[in-house]
């Protein structure tokens, strides 16, 4: 896949959060828009698949543990449905005026995912991503790495899951061998963050990063 480009593009910065479930993603999203608007900067906090209405829409269908089931090659493409429409509406207005956006997984996760743990063709993904995103990318992604172990016992200790935190260990090791894979590919553009730390620790980890990067 290709490097980013939006730094020549945009005025603005995109920010993305990747790393399988339970690893605290949403906590730490929180965490960078306070600490970035209390600088003063615009900051638009939004999440993959979702983001719009429309969008939101087409989460639901894919997360919802209904008994109709949804094919890999399905799954697939609703993700960069809904990508298409956050994409144009949301995420680009809002760079072109200057915000920073903080996106909760992006495209690494669809290729970890639907590409590492669903088995789908990673050159179809590569397509499909030149086609929908046109050689845009994130100008940092943050990886939030634990053992998967770990991150599953964080989710229980929510209650409620949806459809992909159901899947087996099997699976979700596949999907951090796919981010790893992914780290290893794009080292200037994926920084890891050890997610085993206390909560504090890892908002030091995530600060330290943007500071030495984006400033």
């Amino acid at each position: 896949m290709n490097n980013l480009t939006i730094k020549s593009k945009y005025p603005g910065k995109f920010i993305t959060f990747e790393g399988v479930e339970g690893v605290g993603k949403t906590t730490q999203c929180a965490r960078l828009r306070k600490y970035l608007e209390d600088q003063g900067k615009e900051v638009v906090l939004t999440r993959e698949p979702g983001g719009t209405p429309l969008a939101e829409s087409i989460r639901e269908v894919v997360l919802d543990r209904e008994d109709e089931a949804i094919s890999a090659e399905a799954e697939l493409l609703l993700m960069f449905a809904a990508r298409a429409v956050h994409l144009s509406n949301k995420i680009i207005p809002a760079l072109e005026r200057g915000a920073w956006v903080i996106c909760d997984r992006f495209t690494d996760a669809t290729v970890a995912y639907q590409g590492f743990g669903r088995g789908q063709s990673l050159e179809f993904i590569q397509t499909l991503a030149e086609n929908v995103q046109h050689s845009f990318w994130p100008d940092l992604t943050l990886l939030l790495d634990a053992p998967i172990e770990l991150g599953l016992k964080r989710v229980a200790q929510r209650g409620e899951s949806n459809r992909f935190e159901t899947e087996n260990i099997e699976f979700f090791n596949k999907v951090r061998t796919g981010y790893l894979h992914l780290l290893e590919q794009y080292p200037e553009r994926i920084k890891s963050v050890d997610a085993v730390q206390t909560i504090d620790e890892v908002t030091s980890d995530i600060l330290e990063i943007i500071n030495n990067i984006l400033d």
